[in-house]
């Protein structure tokens, strides 16, 4: 049986605003239920361990899929969203592939989070696949290769765009802008128009444009599992 960690935010503040923001219930969900009814062991962590928040604004109806609806539904995994395992405590030699799911915490959390940078490190050189959607390709950023050059660097990679980040109107809230931190990073950025399906995969890197793109990068990790 395969054997996948799934790393959260514990970020819930959205900046200066005073709202609250975390991971993005579809972004797991989808990637968690796909992985899970094809047999694969799931097990969730996060930088602070205990309960991941949600950013409340991934439970409004607009974005509601099936896979949300289930998660609502699930309290097994609920609880176990309730209790994620701290990310430090972890081993990469007990996993086959991580996965990463987006929203906002994660640029100003999992980004700088030594551990998940060395977690990444350790995936990658070892060529186990580390998987992102959306805002949380940004936890490649400060991540190297062993030769000290960023992992992202001469990589097709995609995620959350200048676009889709001005039609949210956080422009001016979050601490970068995605898309051009990976062009600074030296990525090979890729892009679909904003809110369309990308899903993009260059060694063991599989990166998701956005929430869109959820089902996509799932679907490529489980092929790379199968394989």
């Amino acid at each position: 049986m395969a054997k996948v960690l799934i790393v959260l935010t514990s970020h819930d503040k959205l900046g200066d605003t005073g709202e609250k923001t975390g991971f993005w219930s579809e972004e797991f969900a989808a990637p968690y239920y796909r992985l899970v009814d094809a047999g694969v062991a799931i097990t969730l962590a996060s930088p602070a361990g205990g309960e991941a928040p949600l950013d409340p604004k991934s439970e409004l109806p607009d974005f509601q899929t099936d896979a949300t609806r289930r998660l609502a539904q699930d309290p097994q995994t609920q609880a176990l969203l309730a209790d994620t395992q701290r990310l430090s405590q972890l081993s990469v030699d007990a996993f086959d592939a991580v996965f990463y799911p987006g929203g906002h915490g994660p640029l100003w959390d999992l980004t700088e989070d030594a551990d998940s940078i060395a977690l990444i490190q350790r995936f990658l050189a070892s060529d186990k696949p580390v998987a992102t959607v959306c805002h949380a390709t940004a936890v490649l950023l400060n991540a190297k290769t062993e030769a000290g050059k960023p992992v992202v660097a001469g990589k097709r990679i995609t995620g959350f765009t200048n676009g889709e980040e001005a039609a949210v109107g956080l422009t001016e809230i979050v601490p970068f802008l995605l898309e051009d931190a990976l062009i600074a990073q030296g990525a090979l950025y890729q892009k679909e128009a904003d809110w369309h399906p990308l899903a993009v995969e260059d060694g063991a890197l599989i990166t998701g444009q956005n929430p869109q793109s959820s089902e996509a990068v799932a679907e490529r990790l489980l092929a790379r599992l199968q394989a």
